[in-house]
């Protein structure tokens, strides 16, 4: 079965279409959102809701969000129950957000990231396979406090 990835912008941002595009290429089926879908910009709170929601009901194996800053799609994204948002400049900071945080949204700043630089961060997101073992405690004291669900 064909993995899947969610992948939204709030506004036309040659990254976001290049990331699409992208997973296309490397045999992802791609789930667009905002305006990758809509082909007008669409407010980035939705944009992060939509892919958020994709990725928590199993949708989507992961999302991409991209906004001017990437802060707002990443906040929006963080807010549904189940997703680790994650925002991400370098292929570093990507490779260690999926084996250390076990995020499953990757979230981009138009404004900052050339087409070389969102492959370099795809290439380090999409090499990790699992979180690392010894960071199960940690990840699950997230899961644990985001379950309590009193906050």
């Amino acid at each position: 079965m064909r993995r899947k990835a969610a992948v939204g912008s709030d506004d036309l941002y040659a990254v976001a279409e290049f990331l699409a595009k992208e997973l296309e290429r490397r045999g992802f089926e791609v789930i667009r959102v905002g305006y990758l879908k809509e082909g007008r910009p669409v407010p980035w709170p939705l944009v992060g809701f939509e892919v958020g929601e994709a990725v928590a009901e199993g949708r989507a194996d992961f999302g991409v969000v991209v906004c001017y800053t990437g802060t707002g799609v990443s906040i929006a994204a963080n807010k549904v129950k189940g997703v680790r948002a994650a925002l991400c400049f370098d292929a570093e900071t990507a490779k260690g957000a999926r084996l250390w945080n076990d995020s499953n949204v990757l979230a981009i700043s138009a404004r900052l990231t050339s087409d070389i630089v969102a492959k370099e961060i795809l290439d380090a997101w999409l090499s990790v396979k699992a979180p690392d073992a010894s960071e199960e405690g940690n990840i699950n004291m997230v899961k644990d406090y985001e379950r309590r669900g009193d906050r």
